[in-house]
């Protein structure tokens, strides 16, 4: 996981040790990269020409570099880190699955899963019960 914003460094200091570190134990887990030009903004296509800033945007990118999810938010709507975790989840057990299995949603780790194929058309109720 990697966060990505247009503050310096020193911004993301200040955040992680006056802000994150007070509702994170031990601050941010992860490494934030400062990207003043916000060409990975551009790229992703958040980035905000007229405002120099990014729009926040969550990319879940697997490891052959394909995007599998992708969201974005303004400002002013939190994001889920849960969410986002249980997705991350979801994807690795497919992939380890190799497609043999599908995780429905609102799944998590020990939920039943899907077995994607003719015989579950139409019968996924049966199989899956969203409480």
């Amino acid at each position: 996981m990697i966060s990505v914003s247009v503050d310096s460094q020193f911004v993301h200091k200040i955040w992680d040790e006056e802000e994150l570190a007070k509702m994170v134990d031990g601050g941010i887990p992860f490494p934030m990269v400062a990207d003043g030009a916000g060409n990975l903004g551009k790229v992703y296509g958040v980035y905000d020409e007229t405002a120099g800033v990014d729009i926040r945007g969550k990319f879940l990118i697997d490891p052959d570099g394909v995007i599998q999810a992708a969201e974005v938010l303004t400002p002013p709507v939190g994001r889920s880190v849960d969410e986002s975790l249980r997705q991350i989840q979801a994807f690795q057990l497919v992939r380890k699955t190799q497609g043999a299995e599908a995780c429905p949603s609102g799944w998590h780790p020990g939920d039943p899963t899907l077995k994607p194929g003719p015989d579950l058309v139409g019968k996924v109720w049966k199989v899956w019960k969203p409480s």
